[in-house]
């Protein structure tokens, strides 16, 4: 068994050498030492240069963002596939051109995928951050008795929208879902601050009080973590002494 293993170790790491055209010297090592030769080779040329790449893609999206979105616009007009436009409303939506987002994740709702929970859930934000409410209501509730909407960032939103639009109970209701100890501190610190906005003080206090308390039983690596969330906290309940 392990011979067969090794031999077909080599044959894949010659033919790879050969068909990226690597230096001759990587095939003598890979047949004269087949074990550590090919684990070289496969660490240095296969493995690194996955890593290498996706390391330089993510340059290349921080120095030139457009770029990946011109280049999913072009793999969209070439296959008009489900998967192509939703990764370009994705790009859109991280651009906050959120016009061009909504317009092609409403796009990609038809046939199987008209009720797609990741577009649906997009949606939400999409019409969230383009200050449409009631719009991000209403793709809320069509998914809002999903299992997986329940913590998303999208239920997040449908609570922050039902506020703007004047429902404040059922807002609480939505958002003190995410109120959990050791955990969830940016929605916490939004649920403070909307207890404030909506006069409920002692409400605030206590969540922010909680906050400030969990940050002293936190690791190093937590504390740092939340170390903005948690002075934006202790400056509020300053303010509320």
């Amino acid at each position: 068994m392990y011979f067969y293993f090794i031999i077909a170790l080599q044959g894949y790491c010659i033919y790879h050498c050969y068909t990226n055209r690597h230096q001759y010297y990587w095939i003598l090592g890979i047949i004269f030492f087949p074990l550590i030769g090919c684990l070289v080779y496969l660490f240095m040329k296969v493995y690194r240069k996955v890593d290498v790449d996706k390391v330089q893609d993510n340059i290349i999206s921080v120095i030139n963002p457009s770029k990946r979105i011109i280049d999913l616009e072009k793999k969209l007009k070439f296959s008009e596939t489900f998967g192509n436009q939703v990764a370009l409303a994705d790009a859109y939506l991280e651009s906050e051109m959120y016009d061009k987002a909504i317009e092609n994740y409403e796009a990609s709702l038809k046939d199987v995928f008209k009720n797609d929970f990741h577009v649906i859930s997009k949606l939400v934000e999409a019409h969230y951050s383009h200050s449409q409410f009631d719009k991000a209501i209403a793709y809320a509730e069509k998914i809002k008795d999903n299992a997986k909407f329940k913590k998303s960032k999208g239920a997040f939103l449908y609570g922050l929208a039902l506020e703007k639009k004047g429902h404040i109970q059922l807002s609480e209701e939505q958002l003190v879902q995410f109120d959990a100890p050791f955990s969830r501190y940016q929605e916490r610190l939004v649920l403070g601050q909307f207890y404030i906005r909506n006069k409920k003080d002692k409400e605030a206090k206590t969540i922010l009080q909680e906050i400030v308390d969990e940050s002293k039983r936190l690791s190093k690596q937590g504390y740092s973590t939340n170390r903005i969330i948690i002075k934006k906290a202790e400056e509020i309940l300053a303010t509320l002494a």
